[in-house]
Protein backbone atom coordinates (compact mmCIF):
# COMPACT_ATOMS: atom_id res chain seq x y z
CA UNK A 1 0.00 0.00 0.00
CA UNK A 2 1.28 3.42 -0.87
CA UNK A 3 1.36 6.28 1.31
CA UNK A 4 -1.57 8.24 -1.08
CA UNK A 5 -3.77 4.85 -0.52
CA UNK A 6 -3.25 5.06 3.65
CA UNK A 7 -6.33 6.79 5.34
CA UNK A 8 -5.09 9.03 8.03
CA UNK A 9 -7.74 9.44 11.16
CA UNK A 10 -7.92 12.40 13.27
CA UNK A 11 -9.89 12.53 16.36
CA UNK A 12 -9.72 15.68 18.17
CA UNK A 13 -11.13 16.31 21.75
CA UNK A 14 -11.52 19.85 23.68
CA UNK A 15 -11.88 19.98 27.42
CA UNK A 16 -11.87 23.45 29.65
CA UNK A 17 -9.04 22.16 31.54
CA UNK A 18 -5.73 20.21 30.80
CA UNK A 19 -6.02 17.04 33.10
CA UNK A 20 -9.89 15.37 31.31
CA UNK A 21 -8.00 16.11 27.83
CA UNK A 22 -4.66 14.56 29.22
CA UNK A 23 -6.50 11.47 30.56
CA UNK A 24 -8.62 10.68 27.44
CA UNK A 25 -6.27 9.07 25.77
CA UNK A 26 -5.67 6.53 28.56
CA UNK A 27 -9.81 6.53 29.60
CA UNK A 28 -10.49 5.39 25.98
CA UNK A 29 -7.49 3.28 25.60
CA UNK A 30 -6.59 4.90 22.44
CA UNK A 31 -3.11 3.24 21.87
CA UNK A 32 -5.06 -0.19 21.71
CA UNK A 33 -6.93 1.23 18.70
CA UNK A 34 -4.17 2.49 16.88
CA UNK A 35 -4.09 6.05 17.86
CA UNK A 36 -1.20 8.27 19.11
CA UNK A 37 -1.05 11.48 20.48
CA UNK A 38 -0.06 14.59 17.95
CA UNK A 39 1.34 17.66 19.28
CA UNK A 40 1.05 19.17 22.37
CA UNK A 41 -2.02 19.74 24.67
CA UNK A 42 -2.46 23.41 24.67
CA UNK A 43 -5.17 26.27 25.15
CA UNK A 44 -6.71 27.74 22.03
CA UNK A 45 -9.54 29.61 20.83
CA UNK A 46 -11.29 28.62 18.07
CA UNK A 47 -13.01 30.32 14.83
CA UNK A 48 -14.85 29.22 11.61
CA UNK A 49 -15.09 30.76 8.85
CA UNK A 50 -18.76 30.22 7.07
CA UNK A 51 -18.65 32.97 4.61
CA UNK A 52 -16.31 35.61 3.26
CA UNK A 53 -17.03 37.63 5.69
CA UNK A 54 -14.32 36.32 7.44
CA UNK A 55 -13.77 33.58 10.87
CA UNK A 56 -16.29 34.08 13.82
CA UNK A 57 -15.24 33.04 17.36
CA UNK A 58 -16.80 29.65 18.68
CA UNK A 59 -17.57 29.17 21.96
CA UNK A 60 -18.10 33.01 23.02
CA UNK A 61 -14.26 33.11 22.12
CA UNK A 62 -13.79 31.07 25.49
CA UNK A 63 -10.22 28.77 25.09
CA UNK A 64 -10.25 25.12 25.27
CA UNK A 65 -7.39 22.52 25.68
CA UNK A 66 -7.18 20.55 22.96
CA UNK A 67 -5.84 17.19 21.97
CA UNK A 68 -5.52 15.25 18.63
CA UNK A 69 -4.97 11.75 18.34
CA UNK A 70 -3.92 10.25 14.66
CA UNK A 71 -4.45 6.80 13.16
CA UNK A 72 -2.88 5.97 10.10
Amino acid sequence: MSKEDKKTDRITVLAKEFTPAAMEFHKKNMSARGYRMEGTIVPRRFQIIEDVDGAKDLFDGEEYYAVTFVKE
